[in-house]
Parts: structure tokens; sequence; C-alpha cells
């Protein structure tokens, strides 16, 4: 059979990347599958560049994936890319496609879900008050207020050192730019932002976060983003208790939510022991594969 690898523009072009794209077609023009590369253009990320292939099932083992693959790595080339990612779900096509390919495991990943209907509010209700001395609770919706945009962007480094396993992931550089057009992102999209900070008392600055993503409609199911505490400040329960405080606030402000969503490195067994014991049930798991340019 004869395979069309043709070159598409992408519009989606932001200021920490922007993507290339490929669509592969039959003889008679229908589609048979495509390929997306996201080049990481920021500070930090910039040898970066992660690959989404998708091939219907129909077209599979013709050689479509493989045409879209030696596509996209030649452009991964060509931006002076170091490395390229790609995942898949554990045991699905992509997952023998790319180890097929030579690119090697780096991480895997447990996507867990807690149903909100069996989410116990009193024991919730019960984490959020206890004391931690020496810190408070504070939570937001949509963008940091201004007066907290510094500490805020500053606590963004809890993140830099979560495991990664063997991710050439590189280092997410946030200021309050980079904050602030988060925040509109989500709101541009219509869904919702909630924030939860641990702020210490002494210097009244944020030494922890974490973030929730609700539908517009607060139906089905919310997104959990970052969580992260700084490293001077761990090992005080700080993350199960601003986890917890985030758990309450959906439960109690959005009834029409049923779950709450997020995934986990297998590596981060701190995060993931604060999961279980708030209720998260594991629905399926992925699999971080790397190409090494």
């Amino acid at each position: 059979m004869s395979i069309r690898i043709t070159a598409l523009a992408d519009a989606d072009r932001t200021a920490g990347s922007h993507r290339l794209a490929w669509l592969a077609s039959g003889p008679d023009g229908s589609p048979l599958g495509s390929a997306f590369l996201r080049v990481f253009t920021r500070e930090g990320q910039d040898h970066l560049a992660e690959l989404e292939l998708t091939v219907h099932p129909a077209e599979r083992r013709n050689g479509v994936g493989s045409l879209l693959f030696d596509a996209a790595v030649a452009a991964a080339r060509e931006e002076d890319r170091r490395s390229v990612i790609a995942q898949a779900g554990t045991g699905s096509a992509g997952d023998h496609f790319l180890r097929a390919k030579g690119l090697r495991k780096v991480l895997t990943l447990t996507y867990v879900r807690l149903q909100l209907a069996k989410a116990d509010t009193e024991a919730l209700h019960r984490a959020v008050g206890r004391p931690h001395p020496g810190y408070r609770l504070i939570s937001w919706d949509g963008t940091v207020p201004d007066e907290l945009a510094l500490t805020f962007a500053a606590s963004r480094r809890a993140m830099d050192d979560m495991p990664m396993d063997d991710t050439d992931f590189g280092t997410v550089v946030w200021d309050v730019d980079r904050v602030r057009s988060a925040a509109a992102a989500v709101a541009a999209r219509g869904d919702l932002l909630h924030t939860v900070a641990a702020v210490e008392e002494s210097t009244t600055t944020i030494v922890g976060f974490t973030e929730l993503v609700v539908p517009g409609d607060g139906r089905g199911d919310a997104q959990h983003y970052g969580t992260g505490v700084l490293p001077g400040h761990r090992g005080n329960g700080l993350g199960a208790w601003m986890k917890a405080g985030s758990v309450l606030h959906a439960r109690e402000t959005h009834p029409g939510l049923e779950g709450l969503l997020t995934d986990t490195a297998d590596s981060n067994t701190h995060m993931r022991r604060i999961n279980d014991a708030l209720g998260y049930e594991p629905t399926h798991g992925s699999v971080e594969y790397q190409l090494d340019l």
C-alpha cells in the first residue's frame, strides 16, 4: 500500500513550546494515522520534545507508524533536540511499538481516582483542622492574588526534584508571568482552578501547594495538577494536609463532581501513600519511553 506522509501546519504555539504535525494517508486520501511533536522552548527544557503518535487500529502493522515515527524523529534532530519522550498505556499497542523502535523505558505511572461519594467528609474535616505548628492553610480560585504571586511562583521549585526516574525531563522554570499564564489557560477553556497552599507563619511565605482543575460545569471528574512541598519543610505532613483540604473543597463546593483524578510515578512512594490514605483507587497504568538523539 502506498502511504503518503504530509506535514501539517499547527497553530498550537505557546510561550513555552510549539507543535509539529504529520498526517498519514492512503492512496485514496483516507487518513491512516497522525503524529504530533511538541517541541519545548523554555529555559530548562529546551533540549526536549514529546511525541504523540496514533494509527488507526485497522492500519497497524502496515508501516504507517514507522513512517510517522521517522518523520517526527528527523524533525526532532533538525530542532536540535537531545531527547524525545513518548507515553503509552501499559501493555498497549503503543507500548509494544515504542519498545520495538528502540526507545527505553524511563518511568512508570499509575493513574488513580477518588470516588467522591465514598469520601469521608468528617475525616477530611478532622485532617484539615489538625494543627500543624508554624504553618497555616490558605486557598484561592483562579489566578493567584497579586500579594501572593511572588511567593507562590517561588514555591513551584518544590516540583524540581519530583521523582522522574531516568526521564531527561529537565527543569520547569517558573516565574510570576508563567504562573498567571497557566491559570489563564485553564480559565480560557472554561475550567475552574482551585489552589490550596501551606504558609510558613514566621515568614508568611508559601512553602507548599496543591492544585485541582474542575470542569466548568462542576460535573464529572476533576483533575489534580501539581502537589509539592519545598525541601526544607518536608516531613511535617503538609502534603497530606493540603491534599485533604483540596478534596474537602471539591466535596463541599461542587456537589455534581463524581471523582478526582491524578497520576503518580510508581517511585513516588510518599505521594502514593497520601493518595492511598485518602481512598484513591488505581484505574490504569502507563509507561514513559525516551529516545536519546
